[in-house]
């Protein structure tokens, strides 16, 4: 099995933490390594690093050799210019079919800014995916975390009816999509215990990917079937860079994943530990999971790093990162502080989704050096 993992994005919204200069993916947020160094990590023994792939912008490349010098130069893949993930995933479909002799090899999509701390079950997982693929039981097997609480912040996939079970392991059949429901429906997915986290992971195989692109993004399909067959060839940067700038910005969900009829996917989940800190609330959350929450009341403590004095205080994310400076902060609810070397971040969990808004503000300003 071919493992690809995405590591494209910016984090605007983990601002100050993560900037264009050093997206989150490639900084030790949590103890040592870089989240897309865990990813890794995780899957090297099993499958090789000549079978793992890992797809971001060009202008990251070189970080990306850095932090995982065991992967075949060939197995990193630049986007050219960032246009949304229907585009890097079929570029990175296009590698991987010049690099399989078989269009029929599964291929596991994951994603390189999660957390988790049960990697075994996760492998596990993975390879009841694999087998499930190989028996024809399903064309695509969706990856879900077994929910710990009703987590308003995450996608949600709905669980049909029992199919059977592998390496006894259950799954369902595919059912619905929920992204980010209100806390009041969250708490009744939970409790209903027919929904579970949607992390994003997925195993198909490369030719059943390329045949949707084919079939619902036809003129994507034809611009990608041109770069494919440049890849290893003098002129493959010259097609990459005109070929690849004139493809639709729209994302793989809405490109590709709204067409898998219900009858071609499963769903697989397990207890991985998973957690995706996509803002920085969910940061708090993701670091809560990692030392050992497993209830939203669990997630109602604070979460702190470095020097922080906390009074009255409860549902924080404080971090502070300059070792010779106190934080101290009194009667706080709900509120994130951020203090670095050259940014202070203070914002309410209600106003997250704003923080990627003041990034953007930043930009063709005197202050975009500190986006």
């Amino acid at each position: 099995m071919k493992i690809v993992i995405f590591a494209g994005g910016t984090g605007r919204r983990l601002w100050p933490l993560s900037r264009q200069a050093s997206p989150k993916q490639f900084e030790p947020i949590l103890g040592e390594k870089s989240t897309v160094q865990l990813a890794v990590g995780r899957v090297r023994d099993a499958y090789g690093p000549e079978n793992i792939f890992v797809s971001s912008n060009q202008r990251y490349q070189d970080t990306i050799r850095q932090q995982l010098p065991e992967l075949p130069a060939e197995n990193v893949i630049g986007e050219p210019m960032r246009r949304d993930l229907a585009p890097a995933v079929g570029l990175a479909m296009a590698h991987l079919a010049r690099a399989s002799t078989d269009s029929s090899e599964a291929v596991a999509i994951l994603w390189g800014d999660s957390y988790m701390n049960d990697a075994e079950t996760f492998l596990d997982l993975l390879k009841a995916a694999e087998t499930l693929l190989a028996r024809q039981a399903a064309q695509i097997v969706f990856m879900g975390e077994t929910p710990r609480f009703a987590n308003e912040n995450l996608g949600w996939i709905g669980l049909g009816e029992k199919l059977g079970e592998i390496q006894a392991r259950p799954y369902f059949a595919f059912q619905s999509w929920r992204y980010r429901p209100p806390l009041e429906v969250a708490q009744e997915m939970y409790k209903q215990g027919r929904y579970v986290w949607n992390t994003g992971y997925f195993v198909t195989t490369i030719g059943f990917v390329q045949k949707l692109y084919r079939e619902h993004q036809p003129a994507m399909a034809e611009t990608l079937d041109q770069i494919q067959q440049a890849i290893g060839g003098s002129r493959y940067e010259q097609v990459l860079q005109e070929q690849y700038s004139e493809l639709e910005v729209i994302s793989f969900d809405d490109a590709i994943l709204t067409h898998v009829a219900p009858e071609q996917a499963v769903v697989l989940h397990g207890e991985m530990g998973w957690s995706d800190p996509g803002t920085l609330y969910a940061l708090k959350e993701a670091v809560a999971a990692d030392r050992g929450a497993s209830s939203s009341h669990d997630n109602q403590e604070n979460v702190e790093e470095g020097l922080v004095m906390a009074i009255d205080t409860g549902d924080s994310l404080l971090l502070n990162y300059e070792d010779e400076k106190l934080m101290a902060v009194i009667g706080l609810e709900g509120f994130i502080v951020v203090n670095m070397e050259d940014a202070l971040l203070v914002v309410h969990k209600d106003r997250i989704p704003e923080v990627k808004q003041l990034v953007d503000r930043l930009q063709g300003t005197k202050l975009e050096k500190y986006s």
